[in-house]
Formats: C-alpha cells, sequence, structure tokens
C-alpha cells in the first residue's frame, strides 16, 4: 500500500531535519487518521522524500525528513495540455484531476472562438484550479506538480513550439492518426461546439495534426483525458519504463 504524500511547495530538505506543518496540512493528516511514527512521503520542488510523522496537533504537525526517494514517475516526455475553457466552469474542474494523473507536465486553460469566456469568472476559479492540481499530484504519486498557467489566447496554440502537436478532431482528416515520437508534445481539443472551420486552418498552418478518438462526438470535458490517455497508451508500447 502507498503511503500518503503531501506537496511541499519550497524548501531544502536535509536527512535528519525536521519540517513544521501549517494548520491545514496538520488537518489533513489527522483525516487520514495518522498518528506520531507513521511514515509518509513528502514532495518537494526537486523531487520527492521519505518522512515520520513526530507529532501532530490542531494547528501544526512536525515531520522528520529520513531520505530522499530514488523514484520517477513521471513521462519519458514532455506534455501540454491546453484546456478548452468552457461555459460552466466546473467541468474545468471535472478535467484537471486526471490530466494530472495521468502525466501533463504543464496546463494551459484556452479561450477559443466558441468559448463563452469571461475573465474575471475565470480568473476567480485559478486558487481552485491550482488546489485541484496539487491535490491530485499528491494522490497519484507524482514525481513532479505540473503547473497551471494563467488564462491565454487562442493564438498561444499558433505559438507553441512543441516537436508534436496534437488536436483532438470531431471531423475526419482523411489521414491516419499521427505516430508518437520522443520529442514533447502538446494536445489541445475544442469547447463546446467544437473548433471552428478557421481555426482548423490556422492550426493546420501552424504544425497541428488532427488526432482521431473515435466515431462519437465526446463533450468537451472528455476529449483532453482521452487524448492524453491515447498518448500514454502509446508511451507504454514506445518507451521503456
Amino acid at each position: 500500500m502507498s503511503l500518503p504524500r503531501l506537496v511541499i511547495p519550497e524548501g531544502n530538505p536535509e536527512a535528519g531535519g525536521s519540517l513544521r506543518l501549517g494548520p491545514e496540512q496538520a488537518q489533513h493528516l489527522r483525516v487520514l487518521r495518522l498518528k506520531p511514527g507513521a511514515a509518509l512521503e513528502l514532495l518537494f520542488p526537486h523531487g520527492p522524500w521519505r518522512a515520520d510523522l513526530a507529532s501532530l496537533s490542531r494547528e501544526s504537525a512536525v515531520l522528520r525528513l529520513v531520505a530522499p526517494l530514488q523514484e520517477d514517475r513521471e513521462p519519458p516526455l514532455r506534455i501540454e495540455v491546453y484546456l478548452p475553457i468552457t461555459a460552466q466552469l466546473a467541468l474545468v474542474d471535472e478535467m484537471i484531476p486526471p490530466l494530472v494523473e495521468l502525466g501533463t507536465s504543464r496546463l494551459l486553460p484556452v479561450a477559443w472562438e466558441r468559448s463563452e469566456y469571461d475573465a474575471a469568472r475565470t480568473l476567480g476559479r485559478m486558487a481552485r484550479w491550482r488546489k485541484l492540481v496539487v491535490g491530485a499530484a499528491e494522490q497519484s504519486h507524482r514525481s513532479r506538480v505540473p503547473t497551471l498557467e494563467e488564462p491565454t489566447s487562442f493564438a498561444a496554440l499558433l505559438a507553441c513550439t512543441a516537436d508534436q502537436r496534437w488536436v483532438a478532431h470531431e471531423a475526419c482528416s482523411g489521414l491516419p492518426n499521427p505516430v508518437l515520437g520522443p520529442g514533447a508534445i502538446a494536445l489541445a481539443s475544442g469547447p463546446e461546439g467544437g473548433i471552428t472551420d478557421a481555426e482548423t486552418v490556422a492550426l493546420e498552418r501552424a504544425g497541428w495534426q488532427r488526432v482521431a478518438l473515435g466515431r462519437s462526438i465526446l463533450r468537451a470535458v472528455t476529449a483532453p483525458v482521452a487524448l492524453l490517455g491515447a498518448v500514454q497508451c502509446d508511451l507504454g508500447r514506445s518507451f521503456s519504463p
């Protein structure tokens, strides 16, 4: 059984040192019913560590740092996901955890032509989305916490320089799906209502390749997860663990 893992956003850990956590993370440890002496894992910016719980109160927790963990659960290539900004921002809440679990390195919310984009409402959601990123990274025992960028425009897709650029598209291009290579990859999918013809032309001119995800039309919340799942399936075939 895997140990609980907590994200520690900063710090330079040393074996034998101690770390004090605040009330929020102490409450999390109480919910997990951990007792002094229990083992757990901490994810620092430079990687995971093993730690023991020294003491726990309502206001704080003190941890004893044991040693760095020699593991790397990250994909063998960098994965960026351009999230569609949806009319119901709660749908983005549904997308984020599985995308983090599936190994994305970077999340970029995008306002497409058919996105019902409200800047104030979207920015007001960012704190919640960042908490979801952290929680999913802890749950899935990621070795790095993905970054979540500020909302951006469709132009960011055209400026993308990833070695591979895949966009999920409901319209058949008549070409087979691209074959995954070793370079960094960017993934995109459209909002409710889909991608406009003008956006499709612009993406193809910028080097994006269409990917078909079956014959049915997927919801905006389903397509990015299905696309990243397909990439991870290919990674399992193409690259050594």
